[in-house]
């Protein structure tokens, strides 16, 4: 998995002002090309978010002969349903729902699709709303070698801070989740 764009971004908008960036595309070719180039060969992209839709897309251009093997899924963000809803649980619930029987349908063309998984196991889909469970660490091997174990966790770590868009922009505050912290005792 990469990222649309080359580092993070406040907000949509942050995204949206460098999504034509041309270091940015070629950057991301890069990427790409190394993910999914000949040695490398992947059999399926998912791209989260019209952003990661249109990276992918403008690689595909790129690359024809790499990209047409490839099964693809565009779907839709995660955060979709918390940004959408403006915090009416009931339409972030109806966004999640549909969201998730989105993502379902992709699953089960994914595992029509795929025919090197890394592990043979039962497809599981998701319900009407993402549940505790449905979160999951991300593995070791995902970050820098040397990253502390806590910035794996499912713990909340890292906000933004400030009153208007710019210093939220500026400031993140990270503090290291309670029982994750290898110099206080656990108690």
């Amino acid at each position: 998995m990469i990222n649309a764009c080359l580092y993070s971004v406040f907000g949509q908008q942050g995204g949206e002002r460098h999504a034509d960036s041309q270091a940015s595309v070629d950057y991301r070719h890069r990427w790409l090309d190394a993910l999914l180039g000949d040695e490398h060969r992947g059999q399926a992209v998912v791209a989260f978010g019209h952003l990661a839709h249109d990276a992918y897309d403008r690689w595909a251009e790129a690359n024809p002969g790499l990209a047409g093997g490839l099964a693809v899924e565009r779907l839709t963000h995660p955060t979709m349903p918390e940004a959408a809803s403006h915090g009416d649980p009931e339409r972030r619930r109806e966004a999640t729902r549909r969201m998730l029987e989105q993502w379902n349908g992709a699953l089960r063309r994914l595992d029509e699709a795929l025919t090197e998984p890394d592990e043979e196991r039962e497809l599981t889909v998701y319900g009407e709303d993402l549940l505790p469970e449905d979160r999951a660490p991300i593995p070791e091997r995902d970050l820098p070698a040397g990253s502390p174990p806590w910035i794996r966790s499912l713990r909340q770590w890292a906000t933004r801070r400030g009153d208007t868009a710019e210093e939220k922009r500026a400031c993140i505050e990270v503090v290291v989740p309670r029982g994750e912290r290898p110099w206080e005792p656990l108690t």
